[in-house]
């Protein structure tokens, strides 16, 4: 592919690997570190692009396999537990502290991406309904909806746990 058609065409290619990044839950700095991961790939590849169909198609293929690569080498968030354990509780409620918190994990992970991926995005990052929605491509109701879904699922779990 010649260098003005590849810069013609750069665009809609980084805006595709951008949206395609945020959509399978990436932050936005994280989004345009793949982005630009992509670019480079098919600058890299410019010579061959031609041969392709789909040249959107390698961008979404690529930036879902690098946002994994991201999502792998990074460490999962964990809470300190120094923060939450206070000094004077005793070592049953400390323990029953880090099982309730397994727990929560657990049933956090069991929810469905998306869900799990907007709950992520409102309660942890603070984002607001209008930012989730524009970042994900989706109605703002749709994000109230699955919201509510994903509270209400953990709840049902929580009331089923008490009961036990």
């Amino acid at each position: 592919m010649e260098t003005g058609a590849f810069e013609q065409e750069a665009r809609s290619w980084r805006k595709k690997a951008l949206e395609v990044s945020l959509h399978n839950g990436a932050g936005k700095d994280e989004a345009e570190d793949i982005a630009q991961d992509v670019m480079l790939r098919l600058w890299q590849m410019h010579d061959e692009l031609e041969r392709y169909r789909s040249v959107e198609a390698i961008v979404t293929l690529m930036a879902k396999h690098l946002l994994r690569n991201h999502q792998r080498r990074k460490p999962s968030e964990t809470l300190d537990e120094a923060i939450i354990i206070t000094l004077d509780t005793s070592p049953h409620d400390e323990l029953e502290t880090k099982e309730n918190d397994e727990w929560l994990s657990a049933k956090l992970q069991q929810l469905p991406t998306t869900q799990r991926t907007l709950l992520y995005m409102r309660q942890v990052e603070r984002r607001s309904h209008e930012e989730i929605a524009t970042l994900l491509g989706i109605e703002i109701t749709s994000v109230s909806t699955l919201l509510a879904r994903a509270r209400r699922t953990l709840l049902e779990e929580i009331k089923r746990r008490n009961q036990i």
